[in-house]
């Protein structure tokens, strides 16, 4: 459990002994960051701060929707951040905040055993980074919140802009030609879509409680903070507008790939289709005059001829006609 105290001047590092204390001060406010929520933190969120019993238990359990409550003196919000696998699977980060006019507390985990604790503590790490060194100097908890959140946006962007150059690398190919294996060419598109579509449902549910946040904010919000989270309402659209832009662009891909693979097979099909109609008069007159015409004791030359003639003019005709078709 890490608890800071940010101040316009500096930021001070504290023990959670010194929590009632610091809610007391009125030269900053109180920054409590708990990489998962144990029985210590959830003594200290329900005794200390007063939280309600069902926050606290949703800030101790996995979500996988995120959410926003309201209440008299605080907001609890749950987002979710996309965190990529190498098999192309997108784990969901989670963060939550409770916001209120003397502190902010964020919430991590709980973790999955397969994402890095550092990729889950990215987004605060990075703010207080700024903070310490002078950067950035929030002045209010709204204000911190809102930097955070711009930094697990930033993320997100970074992420669609990566999935977005693999997109472009295999159109490229497509167009080019250039594919080996059909197999993991569409494997590699239908996961890059499934991607996109992750970060873009994530950017939408995120958008959605924050745009719930825009209209409760007359009645609960002060004004100086309303255009934190209007940003980040525009911010969570400019994501969800990019992926779309995206998966209708690959959709676009699949479907040319699919379409010219699908029209090579249909040429294949027609040449053999016409293949199997020409030879099938020749077997049919090799099967009737075959053991009449050629025997051991004695064949006939002149029936052989006009047999193979016959046979050579049925095909003619067969491809001639073919040929009209447009089959070949």
């Amino acid at each position: 459990m890490n608890v800071y105290w940010i101040s316009p001047a500096r930021v001070e590092r504290h023990q959670v002994e010194d929590l009632k204390s610091l809610l007391g001060r009125e030269d900053g406010f109180v920054w409590v960051d708990l990489p998962e929520c144990d029985e210590q933190a959830s003594r200290v969120l329900s005794e200390i701060f007063g939280f309600h019993p069902l926050a606290v238990e949703d800030s101790r359990k996995q979500t996988h929707v995120p959410k926003v409550h309201v209440y008299a003196d605080h907001l609890f919000v749950i987002l979710h951040a996309p965190e990529p696998e190498s098999a192309g699977h997108i784990h969901l980060l989670e963060l939550k905040q409770f916001v209120g006019r003397r502190y902010l507390v964020t919430v991590h985990g709980p973790f999955d055993k397969d994402v890095p604790l550092d990729a889950c503590l990215r987004e605060t790490r990075t703010v207080l980074q700024r903070i310490e060194a002078g950067r950035y100097h929030p002045r209010l908890p709204a204000e911190l919140s809102y930097a955070i959140v711009s930094a697990l946006t930033r993320h997100t962007e970074a992420l669609v802009s990566a999935l977005a150059s693999k997109v472009a690398t295999l159109e490229r190919q497509v167009v080019e030609g250039k594919i080996n294996s059909s197999e993991q060419v569409l494997e590699a598109m239908f996961n890059l879509r499934h991607e996109l579509l992750t970060v873009r449902t994530v950017a939408a549910h995120s958008r959605e409680i924050y745009s719930r946040l825009a209209t409760l904010a007359p009645r609960f919000i002060p004004i100086e903070e309303r255009s934190f989270i209007e940003d980040i309402v525009d911010q969570f659209e400019r994501i969800r507008s990019i992926c779309n832009g995206e998966v209708e662009f690959l959709q676009g891909v699949i479907d040319f790939y699919q379409t010219r693979t699908i029209t090579k097979l249909n040429f294949a099909i027609e040449r053999l289709a016409l293949i199997t109609v020409l030879l099938l008069p020749v077997t049919a007159v090799a099967s009737i005059y075959g053991m009449n015409i050629i025997v051991f004791e004695k064949s006939s030359i002149v029936q052989i001829g006009i047999v193979l003639v016959a046979m050579l003019i049925i095909v003619a005709l067969i491809f001639r006609w073919a040929k009209r078709q447009g089959w070949w």
